[in-house]
């Protein structure tokens, strides 16, 4: 497909604006162009027919199946979009409460603030929330920054905190960044935390340990009440990182779980879809002992019933994200649990882990997992087994694209040789889920009986095999006209 630059023809065009009188006089001379821009020129009925062609090169959930493993790529609510979209949300300025009087023309929006606080703290058990960070990531620094606020606090000196060696990317870059360093423990064969191997890591320098449950490999952390208290046992703090929340919501709650911090993903498991870099909302939740480190401001509920911003808290870790948040995000998530409510909720998550264990159940005998049993939202495969025949986990995913679906996740967890990771989600049909195996078990056909005719996919996508490294090295975006 050209580039619109490409199909410029010089004198052509669409709308022909009249010149305002004097018009040049409007701007200052030093800002005006020494020559003209150079645009493409084209008429109108190129530039929609360009446009609307690039559209449908898009492979989006609203398309085509989805099954990116550990980012919840489902079908959103399109009622969410419309209650984000309302004017009353959309158009405010997101000054006004700050300004005098101006919470008396904000309440609506500082009530549905408060409120989202109220439900995600229900959901999880939390004492309370902040709303603020932007990201599962940034949810993840709020909460080490946290952690450190704790001990500071108390006068404690402890330096590294614990993660697995299942535990997603962002967490080590987390609480390197507020200032710990890292302690690495391994899985047991079973794919979880060993507490054995916990305690060995534990020692008065343990600030707090990051776990995901289910973990990246889809599975339950059964130990996870036992791990809790050997962290609290030398005044260390449980830290839940909630990106795979969809498998258990409803069902636990992480204070139960023994957690003293956790985030969630609204981006991932309350409707807003995820993806193209954002954007996302990571609020944090924290049991009652932290609460006074939570950031500001803060939505209070007066006695009047009316809301207001309190900034009255010294043991604050201050501010870490403009405003309150991705504002329309929470929208969309507040609007997705009143829809939803208790049942429904619970419902999602039922049918997203039945979802993954069929397609576990399907795909064992030609992906066999490194770790088998039972999983929960999403399961992670191997293609280890094509080795033999110079195939990969990559030129499996490349596969599908040419069968019109979206590829798994690859090569993550790092712990799992030729990983894939498959998570189907809980809005997506048996039938889709039927077609997703045929397309795999036919790739494993294709792997063992003719390895070259994968090497080369996709054939039949937009662009072909890129040189992923070359791509990644040497990126040269620039149009050379």
């Amino acid at each position: 497909m050209k580039l619109i630059f490409e199909k410029s023809v010089k004198g052509r065009r669409a709308v022909r604006f009249p010149r305002p009188a004097g018009g040049e006089k409007l701007i200052n001379a030093k800002l005006l162009r020494a020559r003209p821009a150079e645009l493409p020129e084209l008429p109108e009925s190129e530039v929609v027919r360009h446009f609307t062609n690039l559209s449908r090169m898009n492979f989006s959930v609203d398309t085509n199946f989805y099954p990116l493993g550990s980012c919840t790529m489902k079908h959103n609510p399109k009622a969410c979009e419309l209650a984000a979209a309302l004017p009353g949300f959309a158009h405010i300025h997101p000054l006004w409460p700050q300004l005098r009087h101006g919470g008396l023309l904000t309440q609506g929006a500082l009530r549905l603030l408060y409120e989202t606080e109220r439900l995600l703290s229900e959901i999880t058990g939390m004492a309370e929330f902040t709303l603020q960070p932007l990201a599962g990531a940034h949810g993840e620094l709020t909460g080490s920054m946290l952690i450190a606020a704790y001990h500071r606090d108390r006068g404690n000196k402890k330096t590294r905190i614990i993660i697995p060696d299942s535990a997603h990317g962002t967490n080590p870059a987390s609480a390197a960044l507020a200032g710990f360093s890292v302690v690495t423990i391994p899985s047991n064969r079973r794919g979880t935390v060993d507490p054995g191997e916990l305690r060995k890591a534990v020692n008065d320098q343990t600030a707090g340990m990051m776990l995901t449950n289910p973990n990246t490999l889809g599975l339950f952390e059964p130990d996870v009440r036992e791990i809790a208290a050997i962290i609290h046992s030398v005044d260390g703090l449980m830290y839940y990182d909630g990106a795979n929340f969809n498998a258990v919501i409803g069902r636990c709650k992480p204070a139960e779980m023994g957690f003293d911090i956790c985030h969630l993903n609204l981006h991932k498991t309350f409707s807003t879809p995820h993806g193209g870099g954002g954007p996302g909302a990571g609020p944090v939740g924290v049991v009652e002992k932290l609460r006074q480190y939570l950031p500001i401001s803060r939505v209070v509920k007066n006695r009047d019933g009316m809301f207001s911003l309190d900034y009255d808290y010294p043991k604050s870790i201050g501010y870490v994200a403009p405003f309150y948040g991705n504002f329309g995000v929470l929208v969309r998530a507040y609007a997705y649990c009143l829809m939803l409510g208790r049942e429904g909720l619970r419902a999602a998550s039922n049918h997203a882990v039945l979802n993954a264990n069929y397609v576990l159940a399907k795909l064992r005998d030609c992906f066999p997992p490194d770790y088998d049993g039972p999983c929960l939202h999403e399961c992670v495969l191997s293609a280890r087994r094509f080795a033999e025949n110079g195939i990969r986990a990559l030129d499996i995913a490349k596969g599908l694209i040419d069968l019109g679906i979206h590829p798994p996740t690859v090569y993550f967890p790092l712990i799992v040789p030729e990983a894939m990771m498959i998570e189907p989600t809980e809005t997506e049909t048996r039938e889709t889920l039927d077609e997703f195996i045929a397309a795999m078990r036919a790739l494993a056909e294709t792997a063992r009986k003719k390895p070259a005719e994968l090497k080369t996919a996709p054939g039949n996508a937009p662009i072909g095999r890129l040189d992923e490294v070359a791509a990644a090295r040497n990126m040269d975006l620039v149009f050379q006209g």
